[in-house]
């Protein structure tokens, strides 16, 4: 019989790298922000893919990028997709700009920010939240005081 007085600590959920999004992963966990492109079109592309979806290409590889990027959307939940959640109530979760380029995109917590703040096109620099020994997760902070 186990203790049932004693409580389990929440586990936020982690990513599952796959063969296109494990550079990715690895880059993020070493604190840098690594984005696949296309190495004949110089395209980049996020979500990765097996392919460029710009040319078709399959010669593709992982490039750090600045993390400078812009807020592009945002929402505000304020109910918790989960256990590990309940304490970050509520929880901004963003769509940012890379600045390398138009519509490249990335879905990320916006840390330290209140939505009445938000504004779309305010700078954000990234940052990496460290969840387990091998895990961080990229994440947006304001820059400059905007929020």
């Amino acid at each position: 019989m186990s203790d049932t007085s004693e409580k389990q600590e929440a586990v936020r959920p982690r990513p599952f790298p796959d063969d296109a999004s494990a550079d990715y992963w690895r880059a993020a966990n070493e604190g840098r922000l690594a984005i696949q492109r296309c190495r004949q079109c110089r395209h980049w592309n996020h979500a990765p893919s097996m392919n460029c979806p710009a040319c078709g290409s399959v010669d593709l590889a992982f490039e750090d990028v600045s993390g400078e990027a812009k807020l592009f959307s945002w929402t505000e939940i304020h109910h918790s997709p989960g256990p590990a959640f309940a304490d970050k109530l509520p929880l901004l979760v963003g769509i940012v700009e890379l600045v390398e380029q138009p519509h490249l995109l990335l879905v990320a917590n916006l840390p330290g920010s209140r939505a009445e703040d938000l504004r779309l096109g305010m700078p954000l620099q990234v940052e990496f939240e460290r969840i387990s020994e091998d895990c961080a997760l990229p994440q947006f902070r304001a820059v400059g005081g905007q929020s």
